[in-house]
């Protein structure tokens, strides 16, 4: 990914923050199949990570896995920019984002680990569903853990990136950051919600 060095994330705790809050991801394998997924990354003691997930068996490309290399793309916020919100000119539009690449080598799950695995990101996104057993029964789940393939992927890379405007003068940062609090699209507000959060690209 191409990242100016004034737009690297560069703390390793906040690209994990960002892959925990942003964990819709985009899986591509060596033979550049994709599939759009949700995955969970966890850190050990050592410091080795690892994301885990699940497919469809049905999805071809569970089969391209098994120790290959891989790179999960984990996009956060991101909106259109407007060259009418800078203070100064000449200006074009542009599109500002953030997002995390993380690069490393598969490997299948078995049926006892997938389900762990499935458990794991059940947990993140509503732990209490675990603990309805009418909604979710035992039996239940490992008739559907029949039909999904698990993985994990030993990190070997990761790099993050922010473009979020903090190349500009401060008057053109103010400027966008109230065009986006006046932007009636959804991308626009969720942007400037991270852009407040990490307070960059404010002026």
């Amino acid at each position: 990914m191409y990242t100016p060095k004034n737009m690297q994330m560069l703390d390793v705790d906040q690209q994990l923050k960002f892959i925990h809050s942003y964990g819709f991801a985009i899986l591509v394998s060596e033979d550049l199949q994709v599939s759009q997924l949700p995955l969970i990354i966890e850190s050990s003691e050592s410091g080795v990570a690892h994301i885990y997930g699940h497919m469809a068996k049905a999805n071809p490309q569970w089969k391209a896995l098994d120790g290959t290399k891989v790179k999960a793309i984990f996009s956060g916020p991101h909106s259109y920019i407007s060259p009418k919100w800078y203070a100064g000119s000449p200006a074009v539009p542009t599109w500002n984002y953030a997002a995390v690449h993380v690069t490393g080598i598969a490997s299948l799950l078995d049926s006892a680990q997938t389900l762990v695995a499935v458990h794991k990101l059940v947990k993140q996104y509503e732990s209490t569903l675990l603990d309805d057993n009418n909604l979710m029964p035992e039996d239940y789940q490992r008739k559907l853990a029949q039909a999904i393939v698990g993985f994990k992927i030993e990190v070997t890379h990761m790099e993050g990136k922010q473009k979020l405007g903090q190349h500009r003068s401060v008057g053109d940062q103010q400027g966008v950051a109230a065009g986006l609090a006046n932007d009636p699209h959804l991308d626009a507000s969720a942007l400037l919600a991270y852009m407040r959060k990490t307070g960059i690209g404010l002026g």
